[in-house]
């Protein structure tokens, strides 16, 4: 199953992204994205703060040593929906926005039987993204560690209890067909 599960409110949701210290240290500094973050390159979001942590190894990562939560605009979000297109379509080369679906991770890392989206905002929409839909910024990378540490210590459940909530979120029907969501 693939289903979009995210903390979000009315007007926002969260997505997460893993940067090195001098990206997440200037961003945090000016409550967006600023230099050296890049604006020619595509950037990956994800709702499941999970499946960050297994693709970065729970801030290990060379590269993906700081975890930020970005809250942005339900209506960016919609608008990174509406013009995605699913990495294995044909049209992706002329795609602003590559979705992807990877099988969504346990608390440790084990592929669970349900599939959790990334999306790629490509260089057209990039200055959008951090100039319109990013409406704050938080450093994770605290909490992560804690996380990380409660599961290697044997201490899941507390460790559960730290994770930010996720619930189904919803998805115009048409949308989700393109994207190939439930």
């Amino acid at each position: 199953m693939r289903e979009i599960r995210a903390s979000y409110d009315a007007a926002t949701i969260v997505v997460y992204q893993a940067y090195p210290t001098a990206v997440a240290d200037a961003a945090l500094a000016a409550g967006t994205f600023v230099a050296p973050f890049s604006f020619t390159r595509m950037t990956w979001i994800k709702p499941s703060l999970l499946w960050l942590m297994h693709r970065s190894n729970w801030g290990r990562k060379s590269g993906q040593e700081r975890i930020l939560a970005v809250r942005i605009t339900r209506d960016g979000w919609h608008r990174a929906l509406s013009e995605a297109v699913p990495t294995s379509d044909p049209a992706l080369a002329q795609a602003r926005v590559h979705v992807q679906w990877d099988p969504e991770r346990s608390l440790r890392g084990a592929a669970l039987n349900h599939y959790s989206i990334q999306v790629g905002i490509g260089r057209d929409l990039i200055r959008q993204y951090a100039t319109e839909w990013v409406v704050g910024l938080t450093d994770l990378t605290p909490t992560v560690r804690k996380i990380a540490g409660l599961v290697q210590t044997g201490r899941a459940a507390e460790a559960q209890r730290l994770l930010p909530a996720e619930r189904p979120f919803p998805v115009d029907p048409a949308v989700a067909r393109r994207i190939n969501a439930t």
